[in-house]
C-alpha cells in the first residue's frame, strides 16, 4: 500500500493507495498523526508493515506540520524499511521540508 501524507495546512490530507482522507488537525497534529493514520489504515483492512512506499509533500508550508509530518514519514521509512519519496517525485534518503522563505525570527524582548 502507497501512502501519501501532506501536513503544510491545519487540514492533514493522508492517501492510501486510491483512498483519500483528510482531517482538520488544528492544534493536534503532533498528538495525533498517527492515530489518525493507523485509524485509516485499519480502515482499508491494512498494517504499518503493509505500507510499501511513502511520498510527502515537502513544502512549503506550515513550519510545524512539515517539522511534524516530515518526522513521522521519515521514522516510518527507516523503522519498516521503504523507499521515501518527496512530490516531486524523487527517492529521498531523509525528507528535509522546505518551508517556502527563511526563519521568521523576532528581536528579543530585554
Amino acid at each position: 500500500m502507497e501512502l501519501y501524507l501532506d501536513t503544510s495546512t491545519p487540514v492533514c490530507k493522508l492517501k492510501l493507495d486510491d483512498h483519500t482522507y483528510k482531517w482538520e488537525s488544528g492544534y493536534e497534529l503532533a498528538e495525533g498523526l498517527q492515530k489518525f493514520i493507523h485509524d485509516k489504515l485499519k480502515e482499508n483492512h491494512a498494517t504499518w508493515q503493509g505500507i510499501t512506499k511513502i511520498t510527502f509533500f515537502s513544502g512549503p508550508g506550515s513550519f510545524t506540520g512539515l517539522r511534524i509530518g516530515a518526522a513521522v514519514v521519515n521514522t516510518l521509512a527507516h523503522e519498516l524499511h521503504i523507499p521515501l519519496y518527496d512530490h516531486h517525485n524523487k527517492k529521498r534518503p531523509v525528507i528535509i521540508p522546505d518551508y517556502g522563505r527563511g526563519a521568521n525570527i523576532s528581536t528579543p524582548v530585554k
